[in-house]
């Protein structure tokens, strides 16, 4: 990475909508509920892209998740361990109080204190040392160490209002958590829009678990007003009844249609579809935590399989990715062999998804000292990355084949993510979408061992852990230099990938479809987002 970034004020109208900022109301229908309104609560993709509606970052990402800008309209490395952002003037809350340092400083001071989050944005916090306000529209950020990929993760932390929570007004910065704050937030306060308070183009009026979310124009917004003066997204997580409110005409744009209804979509001159290769893998992972089998796992005469290599290899060979992508996802979807799709920064070119060899599997089942298999139940959400449920039973068949008699445990991503984050799973299906677009992200979520001061393996529950792959995450995270950054990151993920420690399927290929007189610019990060929706020239 270049040592010195700047980025023109004037590249900031690149995410915003044009057209007419007519009198018109938006009505989407999401694939899954977000679980809260609260912008800090949950690493979620369902919450991210809805929370940047209301709630803005100091950068953002383009379709391709590079960095632009967004509250802050330009930053600069100062040297290897110290960053300069400089704020936007003018900037406004949508209850009228200005934006300032303060709010970014008691933004995120807060992350590490939300109670009880199921996937923690502290990951993106932890490696800012100090932070410092010289003036009110000025942050300078500094870290223990080089940490150049700073920058690209402040667009995950959004900026709430410190005055609307209550905070002090002279606000000492530490990563614990802000000196001289009697009362955090708390998460009920935002699902209640008491403190829902943000700088974006819209601003909630009505968020109703189970029913809807409704967005209006925040009219003080800093940049161009969006096209819709209204946004509604109602939830509507039953594939075939999302695309029946669609052709209907109850909702106007949907995320995830059934791979299925495709044809009948696009052969229908009143609707047209969009789709983009995504950053998101859709994995499988284990229990390593005890020597004892895990939860949901029979039949090893007392010992926990998933800690031999040689079980997971099997498992790995028992896989059949490339039918899973044509005949679960009707060719939607790319086979993968590690956790970000090339070319993007970390990845291995050639890397190959496994072929599978029953005949080998079943030899390493034996010599691992199970020749007759064992049993297992696999988890899975029904109702969070596409087609899901059904990926989950067509791996169950596979595994059934090696004499792996394999249960599907099925549930609402709600339970399941409660449950999986309590370890109540031996073995599991989940999906990760990289929100920096590079591969240190996946790394240190999902493969690094768990270590919650260094933010390491937060959605890591199984306790996978593996030294040498860590040794390498850490160095790359303290390489300034993007060649060699990359480098040792693409050698963390050919490690971790040969050990088994976790075992990708396939990248999804993220699709929606709209009324005709719409068009949508699709993001590799999956998200959906009103302002991106524009109606057609």
């Amino acid at each position: 990475m270049r040592r010195l970034h700047h980025i023109l004020a004037a590249a900031a109208t690149a995410f915003v909508l044009v057209g007419p900022a007519a009198a018109q109301e938006l009505r989407v229908g999401l694939s899954s509920e977000p679980s809260s309104a609260d912008p800090h609560f949950h690493n979620l993709t369902p919450n991210i892209q809805l929370r940047w509606h209301v709630f803005e970052s100091l950068l953002d990402q383009d379709k391709n998740q590079q960095p632009i800008p967004r509250l802050a309209e330009s930053y600069r490395a100062v040297d290897a361990t110290t960053w300069e952002f400089k704020l936007r003037r003018g900037v406004k809350f949508s209850d009228g109080t200005e934006l300032t340092a303060r709010d970014v400083i008691f933004s995120y001071c807060r992350i590490p204190k939300v109670e009880n989050s199921p996937s923690s944005f502290i990951v993106n916090t932890r490696a800012v040392a100090t932070m410092t306000a010289p003036d009110p529209y000025t942050i300078v950020m500094t870290t223990t160490a080089p940490h150049p990929l700073l920058p690209i993760e402040t667009a995950n932390i959004a900026i709430i209002s410190a005055k609307a929570a209550g905070a002090p007004e002279n606000l000492a910065f530490n990563r614990a958590g802000c000196a001289g704050v009697d009362a955090w937030p708390k998460t009920e306060d935002f699902n209640s829009l008491k403190l829902a308070i943000g700088t974006g183009p819209y601003r909630y009026t009505q968020f109703t678990r189970g029913d809807r979310i409704v967005v209006e124009r925040n009219d003080a917004y800093w940049g161009p007003k969006p096209a819709w003066s209204k946004v509604t997204f109602r939830p509507i997580t039953q594939a075939a009844a999302r695309v029946a409110a669609l052709l209907a005409g109850d909702v106007d744009f949907i995320e995830n249609p059934p791979i299925q209804d495709l044809p009948r979509i696009r052969a229908n001159p009143q609707f047209a579809t969009v789709q983009a290769l995504s950053s998101r893998i859709i994995y499988l992972h284990f229990n390593y935590l005890t020597e004892t089998p895990p939860p949901g796992v029979t039949d090893t005469g007392g010992k926990n399989p998933f800690r031999d290599r040689r079980v997971r290899e099997a498992f790995s060979l028992a896989l059949d990715r490339d039918a899973i992508v044509a005949r679960i996802m009707g060719g939607v979807a790319v086979a993968a062999a590690e956790m970000l799709p090339s070319p993007l920064p970390g990845t291995n070119a050639d890397a190959k998804p496994a072929r599978p060899d029953l005949d080998r599997a079943k030899r390493l089942l034996a010599e691992a000292g199970f020749p007759n298999g064992f049993s297992i139940t696999l988890a899975t959400p029904n109702d969070r990355y596409i087609n899901d449920g059904q990926i989950a039973q067509a791996v169950a068949q596979m595994l059934t084949r090696i004499g792996i008699k394999t249960q599907v445990e099925a549930m609402t991503a709600s339970t399941f993510f409660a449950r999986r984050n309590r370890a109540e799973f031996g073995f599991w299906l989940a999906g990760w979408g990289a929100d920096t677009g590079e591969m240190s992200n996946p790394l240190r979520a999902l493969i690094s061992t768990p270590d919650r001061n260094r933010g390491m393996g937060t959605t890591n529950p199984g306790g996978y852990s593996n030294a040498a792959v860590d040794a390498k995450v850490v160095e790359a995270l303290t390489m300034v230099d993007d060649a060699k950054r990359n480098a040792l990151l693409a050698e963390a993920s050919r490690m971790s990938m040969a050990d088994f420690g976790l075992l990708p399927l396939h990248f999804e290929v993220s699709v929606w479809a709209f009324r005709k007189g719409l068009t949508y610019e699709a993001q590799m990060n999956q998200y959906t987002r009103a302002e991106l929706v524009r109606p057609a020239p």
